[in-house]
Parts: C-alpha cells; structure tokens; sequence
C-alpha cells in the first residue's frame, strides 16, 4: 500500500508580525513505520512556504497504526552575524575580456584556386592600414574576502593602507598566486550596531605567462597584469604576392603598481 500525504482542511496556522511563523499539518496514511511517514512528508512539503524557511518536521501517532498526524513548521531564515576574527570568502571565474591583435595559432586560411592566401603570422582582422584584432574572454578569478575587525582596529592608518593598496598588483605571493597575478580592486567597510567592522576585500587574479610567441617572435614572458601589445610594419608575402601587416616587435608593459599585501590586515 503506498504511503499518501493530505493537508489538513484547517491547514495552515500562520502567525505574523516581527517574528512571522506558519504551521501546516497533514494526515499520512499507509505505514506503520514512524520514521518513513516522517520521511514521505519532509520529501512531499515545501522547503519554502510564503517566504518562510522549514524548519522543523514531526509526525504523531494516532489510534490507527498505519496513519499519523504530520505537522511542518516555517519560520524567518536564521542569519548569524560572523564574529570578530571570523572570515567568510566567495569567488567566481567568470573572465574579462581583452583585446588582442594576435591569435595562438592560424588554423587555416583560404583562397582563391591558384592564389596564396596572405600570411599575416597570426595577426587578427588585418586591413591595408591596420591590424583590428578581436574581444575575448580570458581567465580571470574574481574572489572576495569579508573579514570582521575590533572597533580599535579600523583607524585612519588601516583605512590609508587599504586605500594606497587599491588598483595595485601583489609584489609578494598571495592567497597562493605569484607575485603579479593578483590585483586588488578595493574594499567596502561598514560599522555595525556593537562597533565591529566587517569589511569586504575584492581581488582579481590573471595568470602570469612565459614563453610566449606573436608571429616570428618567441620566449615572450608577461606577468598577468602587465599589457602585452605588438608592433606591425608592412612587409612582402611572396608566395602570395602582395604586402601584409606582419608583428616585427612584441611589448610588456607594467600598467598596475607593485605593493604588498600584508598591509591589508588579513
């Protein structure tokens, strides 16, 4: 016989006001095991209920032995505030984009039958003037560190060393990147209602890079925040006839400022 779950006619109690609460109750009928009628009505209630969190499953037995009374009970989600010295952390890896003007490889090329195809040594979108390149998505690991201070902790000099410390690369190893992989991208604070502060640091981290090649151009080494940018100049394609764009110089340039993360206070 299987197991049914019916709510009650007079299902549900609701409470409201600062502390809103409900409670819906159901007749099991089919077993006479207590924990699989228990069982069969957290699997056939809502985890959710008008807002509310479930927080708590029961079944009754009654004088029949294969039918019991269920109650669920709801209630507000519980939040517990982290204490001082207590760290939450969250990430994502969702990517940013760059502009690059090269590409890893040139998988094929085409043209007309007894015509060569301009070989541009990977060069994006090349036009008799420029090279336009493209918009891609590269790795980048967004995380995010929320941290709770003593009142006394966060004076002028703490928030000054976060401060100097935004837009600025890691010169040390952090959080188990290389020194340059992570840049940090500044922080939010706020004080709460005892004189805690619990402030939220956000970092990105960009993978840094060796060995390297644009075109006839190797063993190119680029830390993650550095900006690796080529020069093109006109040269001659004689398979195919005609003047290309061709990289003749590759550079890494440092557009982030060095400093370490220790000032950070965590």
């Amino acid at each position: 016989m299987p197991i049914t779950v019916e709510e009650k006619a007079s299902s549900p109690t609701i409470t409201s006001g600062d502390n809103p609460s409900a409670e819906l109750s159901y007749v099991i009928r089919g077993t006479t095991d207590e924990f699989a009628a228990r069982t069969e009505l957290e699997t056939v209630s809502l985890a959710v209920f008008d807002g509310l969190a479930r927080t708590d499953v029961r079944v009754t037995a009654t004088e029949n032995a294969s039918v019991w009374d269920g109650e669920v009970a709801y209630a507000l989600p519980s939040f517990q505030q982290p204490d001082v010295g207590e760290s939450t952390f969250s990430f994502d890896t969702g990517g940013g984009a760059q502009h690059i003007t090269q590409s890893l490889a040139t998988v094929a090329s085409y043209a007309p039958a007894g015509q060569t195809a301009p070989d541009f040594k990977g060069a994006i979108g090349v036009t008799v003037d420029s090279v336009e390149g493209v918009d891609t998505i590269v790795p980048v690991y967004n995380f995010t560190e929320t941290h709770v201070f003593e009142e006394a902790a966060v004076n002028d000099a703490f928030k000054g060393a976060i401060f100097v410390r935004t837009g600025k690369v890691n010169s040390d190893a952090f959080r188990g990147f290389a020194i340059g992989e992570v840049l940090f991208l500044g922080a939010s604070g706020s004080q709460r209602d005892g004189g805690d502060w619990e402030i939220t640091y956000r970092f990105a981290a960009s993978p840094n890079a060796t060995g390297l090649v644009v075109g006839d151009i190797t063993g190119i080494d680029k830390k993650g925040w550095e900006y690796l940018w080529v020069r093109y100049e006109d040269a001659e394609d004689g398979a195919a006839l005609t003047i290309v764009k061709r990289p003749v110089a590759a550079y890494v340039e440092r557009v982030y400022g060095l400093q370490a993360f220790a000032g950070l206070g965590i």
